[in-house]
């Protein structure tokens, strides 16, 4: 069963670390389920790691329903768990991280909300060496990010933008990911299992 088997287990010996992504709609429990992962890490395996939350959204207390959603994912850590706010510069977490830390980043679609008015060139740059240290970090990482391109197309076309960049960086990140959960309808699906990269579904 899913939850019996352990998502840091790579076949993979030529790297240590492990990096997984949970995506998933709104309200589906994917930060729920990134944060048990996260707990795995600290409690049950057998190198424990230190956990750093890497919040990305950004504080607006004249905003009460954005700051209840803050405070309902802060209640739910543990306080031995770590706190960084990163709201621009996310690629820069992969650099200071060691082999003895677990990553949880909550989450990519409010990062790229901070940064969607980048124009084209600078935002290819800054995905670009997200990926790139991503792919080089030496921790594990867990990383959230939402699926906002099952609805409608947005009418204005920041919200394309929005909509479209998202889905291009969680499929690069599914890409380099060791595993991929997909979670809705209140079930975890462990998408490395039940399906196949694109690219090799493509050759």
């Amino acid at each position: 069963m899913l939850e019996q088997q352990n998502p840091f287990h790579s076949a993979d010996s030529s790297h240590a670390n492990q990096i997984i992504l949970v995506t998933g709609p709104t309200k589906s429990g994917k930060s729920e389920w990134a944060e048990q992962l996260a707990l795995r890490q600290e409690r049950e395996t057998a190198a424990q790691k230190s956990v750093i939350y890497v919040a990305t959204a950004q504080e607006n207390p004249s905003d009460r329903e954005w700051q209840a959603r803050l405070d309902l994912h802060r209640q739910r850590r543990p306080t031995s768990w770590k706190t960084l706010s990163v709201e621009i510069e996310l690629a820069s977490v992969f650099l200071s991280a060691t082999e003895n830390d677990c990553l949880l980043i909550d989450s990519l679609g409010t990062w790229l909300a901070n940064v969607v008015e980048q124009d084209d060139e600078i935002w290819q740059q800054n995905l670009k060496n997200f990926l790139q240290n991503l792919r080089n970090v030496k921790s594990n990482v867990i990383l959230v990010s939402e699926e906002t391109g099952w609805g409608v197309v947005p009418a204005y076309p920041i919200g394309r933008t929005f909509r479209d960049r998202l889905g291009h960086l969680t499929r690069c990140v599914g890409a380099i990911a060791d595993t991929v959960y997909l979670v809705t309808g209140g079930h975890v699906l462990n998408l490395s299992q039940l399906g196949c990269p694109l690219d090799q579904q493509l050759s």
